[in-house]
């Protein structure tokens, strides 16, 4: 019978094992949590927008596919 693997959580600032049923879950600690919002606070994170890329406008607001009379 095969055995049910088990992921291996990790808290996100210092690496520690962590369990899903811990109160400060993803973290470790108190202590982490504050460290990850500090970094978050100080735009150490950032969330970008998506990359457009420029390529498939052609500037007339066309759909990007070529017309039937080119």
């Amino acid at each position: 019978m095969p055995r049910k693997r088990s992921i291996r959580l990790r808290c996100p600032i210092c690496k520690k094992t962590v369990k899903s049923s811990d109160p400060e879950f993803p973290f470790c600690s108190e202590r982490c949590r504050v460290i990850d919002l500090g970094k978050w606070a100080s735009g150490a994170y950032v969330i970008s927008s998506p990359l457009r890329d420029t390529s498939d406008t052609d500037g007339e607001g066309g759909s990007g596919k070529p017309s039937e009379d080119e």
